[in-house]
């Protein structure tokens, strides 16, 4: 059953990076090319002050790809993968929590799945550390934001693991309703506690060291040797536009995974059910 499951997993995924590649395209592309366009001018305003100093001036880089790829072939073909990939740890996921959470049918299942694994994977993640279009993040920090990112994701799994069984451990005490939301409460408190014990991306050594300390690595104005400002800082309805529209996507792809996947398992369940029936309803038996 588990690999019959993690194929339509890989298929639904697929298809749910599609349709999340679709709306990015629409609404977030535009973003991220002003993004882009500002970069260009933040190192144009950077080397005209270097000249006027007389120092050196950076060099610019060419692109191993053209934009024209990178917003369509590239992104495309890059969210289809993960979407795949996300769809086989999706089925995984599935198939442990079937015969485990009560009498949810295949369907019910599946959507709670998605929004588990929106919630976890990916929305908490980002109240720490939100998406950010390009000329947003320092290079020397790339490897420091990696790694705190991945410390809250994987935080944030197992918060959720700790919640959900603390909820089974007290279903039978408070019932069902109350151990979920005792559940609900524990992963919020471990998730709070996590997100106060990280440092926010402003406060990384390097930054602290080259502009203070700041909150974020969002691009500060430019000043001359006067005071005078050269560019503007990064704008913030950019920056939250792009944001809104990654939540967006993330919260369509886990959408449609959730709904596609749905039928499709409830198809293999049938089947499997009507040939070994205990292998389904009792899985912890086997």
């Amino acid at each position: 059953m588990v690999k019959a499951l993690v194929l339509r997993g890989v298929g639904a995924g697929a298809l749910a990076g599609l349709v999340a590649f679709v709306f990015a395209r629409i609404f977030a592309e535009p973003v991220i090319q002003a993004a882009i366009d500002y970069e260009g001018a933040r190192d144009e305003a950077r080397n005209a002050l270097a000249a006027a100093a007389g120092r050196p001036v950076d060099a610019a880089e060419a692109d191993i790809f053209s934009r024209t790829i990178q917003a369509n072939l590239g992104i495309g073909v890059g969210m289809i993968l993960f979407g795949a990939a996300v769809g086989a740890l999706f089925a995984v996921a599935y198939s442990l929590a079937w015969g485990r959470t009560g009498r949810q049918g295949p369907r019910q299942l599946s959507l709670l799945v998605a929004l588990a694994g929106f919630v976890t994977l990916y929305l908490v993640p980002f109240v720490k550390y939100p998406a950010n279009p390009p000329s947003i993040g320092h290079p020397d920090t790339i490897a420091d934001r990696s790694g705190l990112y991945l410390v809250m994701v994987l935080g944030s799994v197992v918060a959720a693991l700790v919640a959900v069984w603390a909820g089974q451990r007290l279903a039978q005490r408070l019932g069902n309703w109350n151990a979920t939301l005792v559940g609900i409460a524990c992963f919020v408190v471990l998730v709070g506690l996590l997100m106060a014990a990280l440092p926010s991306l402003g406060q990384l050594q390097t930054n602290v060291e080259q502009y203070g300390n700041l909150a974020t690595e969002t691009p500060q104005p430019i000043v001359d040797s006067h005071g005078t400002i050269v560019l503007a800082g990064f704008d913030a309805d950019q920056l939250y536009r792009f944001r809104l529209y990654a939540v967006g996507a993330q919260a369509l792809l886990w959408a449609v995974l959730g709904l596609c996947f749905a039928p499709l398992a409830e198809r293999v369940i049938g089947r499997r059910s009507a040939t070994a029936p205990a292998d389904i309803v009792e899985p912890s038996a086997a």
